[in-house]
């Protein structure tokens, strides 16, 4: 399998480390390229100090790179350091001391991270999970890599309407298993039913069971099952629940004959589980069972930049014609600046909604809107604004660097969103369209002539 990658040298590593690690990965045929203007793929970026030089770097890459830190410091990073660097983008961090390089290390990680990435991009993984948000891929990554690399059971934790049924049945998907998924609703779980319902039962073993029946682990065997909403079981039931996912084996109700099963455990819930095991609602083996892999789809309110792509997901979804439905800006305002307390669920109601008022070609109007949904939109800048400000503060941000950087996720947004359109983009930042050129041509011209030049920053280990 090809790889490309794309290396980055920080305080003179390049004679060191960096020849060495260049000639192992030109035997194993991975093609090597500078590191571009911004950086995206694979990169590997070698440093000596965990400084502001090496944070800027890692955060000046694109949000869906994949970026390999690589020390070549005489004595090992602290552990304050490690995390500094992590937080500010890293996917993993070496400690090589100088003259020392491990190709099989890199390559492995390399390799691991291609294929999750093949699986992440396929039309399969896209049409199921949709957004591009940088928290919303990272969840896609974390569920492929726990799907389709892992036999681990998974519990998926988050709000209502984020989106956990979709993970579960993406997760069946990929996991290779030749079983069908089995889906059981814990919240419909009675208590004088659930044994049959988990377990099943022999023909007679209570009063109208007129014959036998299979429950869920049995109808799981050889796939998936997925409990739902795991965190409303009463304690007697997570005890009956805990027996058969040790052991994977099970008993019908009203017989004395274990029966085997293998299947692949997903579950989720709304509720803080680990709340729930701290207070005693919840039994802690139990959680440490079903928790192998955790993942939480975020809300919408933390993935803002995936509302218009959903919206048109669901257009496209609700309309029989090719051509995508175009918003007018007032619509689009609306579905931005709308709250959202049922996250996804919630919005595509909404879509739904404007989308059955909606006749004809041509763009969606304010007038598709419902009446009450047709208020002011809320004042600007907003609370997300407000705590990504406070965030860039509290890690030491000066005032300049925070304008600079505003400026240029606005920009890169814009281009992305208009198609790379110059024109159009100027015009919705309120520019002019040379303007824009200008300062594009700059910001390119000064990221090639010092891609590794950073302001004066706090110590990671302050």
């Amino acid at each position: 399998m090809a790889l490309t990658v794309w290396l980055d040298f920080l305080h003179d590593t390049q004679a060191g480390n960096g020849t060495m690690l260049v000639a192992a990965l030109k035997q194993a045929q991975v093609t090597i390229q500078a590191r571009p203007s911004c950086p995206a793929g694979f990169g590997i970026v070698l440093f000596q100090q965990a400084d502001a030089a090496l944070l800027d770097a890692m955060r000046a890459r694109c949000p869906d790179s994949t970026v390999l830190a690589i020390s070549a410091a005489p004595r090992p990073l602290p552990v304050c350091a490690l995390r500094a660097v992590l937080d500010a983008g890293a996917t993993d961090v070496l400690q090589w001391p100088p003259g020392a390089a491990c190709a099989e290390q890199v390559l492995a990680r390399l390799q691991r991270w291609d294929a999750v990435q093949q699986l992440v991009d396929s039309s399969a993984v896209r049409r199921c999970l949709v957004g591009a948000s940088p928290p919303w891929r990272a969840l896609v990554r974390s569920v492929v890599e726990a799907a389709a690399f892992t036999q681990a059971s998974v519990l998926i934790t988050g709000e209502t309407g984020t989106g956990k049924d979709l993970i579960a049945q993406l997760i069946h998907q990929l996991s290779g298993s030749k079983g069908e998924l089995t889906v059981l609703d814990c919240t419909t779980l009675s208590p004088e039913l659930a044994g049959s319902e988990l377990f099943g039962h022999e023909r007679g073993a209570f009063t109208g069971a007129a014959s036998a029946r299979d429950g869920a682990f049995a109808l799981a065997d050889g796939g998936v099952l997925f409990l739902d909403e795991v965190g409303e079981l009463p304690l007697p039931m997570q005890a009956q629940l805990l027996r058969a996912i040790q052991e994977r084996k099970y008993k019908r109700v009203g017989s004395n004959i274990w029966q085997p099963t293998q299947f692949r455990l997903v579950c989720a819930t709304n509720r803080d589980l680990e709340a729930e095991v701290a207070r005693g609602g919840f039994r802690a083996d139990l959680y440490y069972r079903i928790a192998g892999w955790r993942c939480r789809p975020p809300p919408l309110r933390e993935r803002p930049g995936d509302i218009l792509p959903l919206v048109a997901h669901f257009l496209g979804q609700l309309s029989a014609q090719a051509a995508p439905h175009e918003l007018d800006p007032a619509v689009r305002e609306y579905f931005l600046t709308r709250d959202y307390p049922g996250n996804v669920r919630e919005l595509r109601q909404a879509v739904t909604q404007v989308w059955q008022r909606h006749s004809g070609p041509g763009p969606i109007t304010i007038g598709d809107l419902p009446p009450d949904e047709r208020r002011a939109p809320p004042l600007w800048p907003d609370r997300y604004f407000e705590a990504a400000i406070g965030h860039a503060l509290e890690l030491g941000v000066s005032l300049s660097r925070i304008s600079q950087m505003a400026a240029e996720i606005a920009i890169r947004l814009v281009l992305q969103q208009e198609g790379d359109n110059n024109q159009r983009a100027a015009l919705r930042l309120g520019v002019t369209d040379r303007a824009l050129q200008i300062r594009r041509k700059a910001r390119t011209a000064a990221r090639a002539a010092d891609p590794d030049a950073a302001p004066a920053g706090p110590d990671p280990c302050r």
